[in-house]
């Protein structure tokens, strides 16, 4: 088999890759374990949901492996050090989701300035605008670069911080926002959108000492992984600290539970990972990652199937090692 296709896409994309490859069509895997790794023993290319942790133990089952695909957002439960080691590229949308994960960041700045009312100067409780307003952009992302256009096209003031691009950067100028420090982004912005990718250095930046930082009522929007936000942190600037209300839109599991600080907080808005996921969006992605197992597996030499590494993961009962 040359292409395994766990998470479903497009017909005209699977039509396409059916035309150049023997494709195997099985969403059911994803949650049948064996069958699934016996299924991609044989897969040269697999696209694979965001449900399948990607890790040496199930690389080690993936011998003839040459590109992995991933259609949805996020790649939190993909080693990608394991899969540089086995010699397997990861394929992913790139900037197809860009224009959706924008405009989903718009609809909730939005719905948080005009749904959790302020008091103004008269007393009276209410909304806010966008226009007029000043948001700052956490992590130049292709999506930020979009962002910035909608908010400036609202009529906002655009602040922006990413830790890897220095405020000399002539990203900035092209991104068409204006570079500044993390705690006077914080400290100047009504309004905070985090778009950064996820890499464990970031876990904990949203701290006490940010948070505590924040402009009096300020609204948060996050599509990064909730774990670069410090949970109690947040539990205490939401319910008594300068926070109006937060929206995350990737959540890490058990984040909600029962003795967890953010647990019943009205004011915290979760979404399970739909920035990215539009009909539009996924179409594209799918394109994206599709085109570049084609040319992958084009480019492949053949090579000797990987070796079971000295006291790495044993495989299923009764599978012989790889030959």
């Amino acid at each position: 088999m040359d292409v395994l296709i766990v998470e479903p896409v497009h017909d005209d994309v699977q039509q396409w890759l059916a035309g150049r490859y023997l494709v195997r069509l099985a969403p059911e895997l994803a949650t049948e374990p064996m069958a699934f790794r016996a299924a991609l023993s044989t897969a040269r290319a697999a696209i694979l949901p965001p449900s399948v942790t990607v890790d040496a133990s199930l690389l080690w089952h993936a011998p003839h492996l040459r590109v992995l695909g991933r259609v949805s957002a996020g790649a939190e439960n993909i080693d990608l050090d394991a899969c540089a080691r086995s010699g397997v590229e990861v394929a992913r949308a790139g900037s197809a989701p860009a224009a959706a994960e924008a405009e989903f960041v718009i609809g909730a700045l939005l719905t948080l300035l005009r749904r959790v009312p302020i008091v103004s100067n008269d007393g009276l409780l209410v909304g806010r605008e966008l226009g007029g307003s000043v948001v700052g952009v956490v992590g130049v992302t292709p999506a930020s670069e979009c962002l910035v256009r909608l908010l400036t096209a609202f009529g906002a003031q655009v602040l922006g911080y990413d830790p890897g691009l220095h405020a000399s950067d002539p990203g900035w100028a092209r991104c068409g926002f204006r570079p500044v420090g993390l705690l006077e982004l914080m400290r100047d912005s009504d309004a905070v959108c985090v778009l950064l990718s996820h890499y464990a250095r970031f876990d904990g930046l949203f701290g006490e000492r940010l948070l505590a930082a924040a402009k009096p009522n300020q609204i948060i929007v996050s599509l990064a992984h909730s774990a670069i936000f410090d949970e109690a942190a947040l539990a205490w600037a939401l319910r008594e600290g300068p926070l109006a209300a937060a929206w995350l839109d990737s959540l890490a599991p058990g984040a909600l539970d029962a003795g967890r600080p953010l647990r019943h907080i009205d004011t915290l808005q979760v979404t399970p990972r739909v920035a990215s996921t539009t009909r539009e969006s996924r179409l594209r992605s799918a394109w994206v990652v599709a085109e570049r197992i084609d040319t992958v597996l084009r480019q492949a030499q053949p090579v000797p199937i990987r070796q079971r590494p000295p006291g790495g993961p044993a495989g299923p009962a009764g599978a012989k090692e790889p030959a």
